[in-house]
């Protein structure tokens, strides 16, 4: 059975053409479910090791000789410098900032090292403290706990995982079909594989077009791999040009190695972006949404391959 006919079992296209306005037309807006708001476990995970030195901080809060008792607190308990990159929402321990310059190009900067092993001196973390303006918002009462602070600071910077979490989600959800397919037809599959990954558990040998090249499902039919890649893009852009370059190259290099390979994506990004889409589509075998997946178009590809 040959890619036409599967579509035409699946879903009511006659030609190609129509199968991509299928695909277009039934793009999802969303996978959003969740967990994709906020990794709460990491959150804690962060605080937990911290947490100690946050309390000791709280001594702080609406005290008004408070660059003094700070510096006798660094003495009393040193370890609470390694926290301050936390207190301004910042994951990065060493800084070098600009504190001066003048019309004659000559700039002057400082560096402040907040990691482990430095031996950055009381005063400069002091004031690196009270320029950032964290100290005076202890001394002025604003923070009630400094704990519960930077838990909103850890939910803030948690924020910036949401893209990867859009990826792992769709990934889930292609796992369930994968699995399904391979639970139903006695097949093995890998998650996340590379050519050393599959060598040892199957003893194939995989070409891969870079070395560090992870294929994010693997199936194995026999002594055949079916490799599967895939994306979600809720948001359009330039960059969605390119990735479908990038997936059309891919195809090329495992098509000349007599693989067979699927790209499963989705998303309302697509719309903006039909036309690289289009060209991608046309000149691989096969191309899906998470719709057309489920109409059980991947496993009639994996089984009649």
């Amino acid at each position: 059975m040959n890619y036409a006919e599967m579509v035409k079992r699946r879903i009511d296209c006659k030609n190609s053409q129509e199968v991509f306005e299928y695909l277009i037309r039934s793009l999802k807006d969303t996978i959003t479910n969740w967990d994709f708001f906020v990794n709460w476990a990491k959150v804690f995970k962060g605080i937990k090791n911290i947490e100690v030195d946050l309390n000791i901080l709280n001594y702080l809060i609406g005290k008004d000789n408070i660059e003094q008792e700070f510096k006798s607190l660094i003495n009393e308990h040193p370890s609470i410098v390694h926290v301050i990159p936390i207190l301004i929402a910042c994951r990065e321990t060493k800084f070098k900032i600009l504190t001066d310059f003048s019309d004659n190009g000559i700039s002057q900067y400082e560096d402040y090292d907040f990691s482990r092993d430095s031996n950055i001196s009381k005063d400069k973390v002091v004031e690196f403290a009270i320029k950032t303006g964290f100290l005076n918002l202890l001394k002025d009462k604003k923070l009630k706990n400094i704990v519960d602070y930077v838990i909103g600071v850890e939910v803030g910077l948690d924020s910036n995982g949401r893209k990867n979490r859009g990826g792992s989600a769709m990934e889930r959800i292609v796992e369930f079909y994968v699995k399904n397919v391979c639970e139903k037809n006695k097949f093995d599959y890998l998650r996340e594989a590379t050519s050393k990954e599959i060598k040892n558990k199957w003893g194939i040998n995989l070409k891969v077009d870079k070395s560090s090249r992870r294929i994010d499902f693997v199936i194995k039919k026999g002594n055949s791999l079916v490799l599967i890649e895939t994306n979600f893009y809720s948001g359009g852009g330039s960059k969605l040009k390119s990735t479908a370059g990038e997936y059309k190259s891919m195809y090329d290099f495992w098509k000349k190695d007599g693989r067979c390979f699927i790209w499963i994506t989705d998303g309302a990004g697509w719309k903006s972006t039909k036309l690289p889409l289009q060209e991608t589509f046309e000149h691989t075998d096969y191309i899906l949404n998470l719709d057309m997946v489920s109409k059980g178009l991947l496993e009639d590809i994996v089984l009649n391959y």
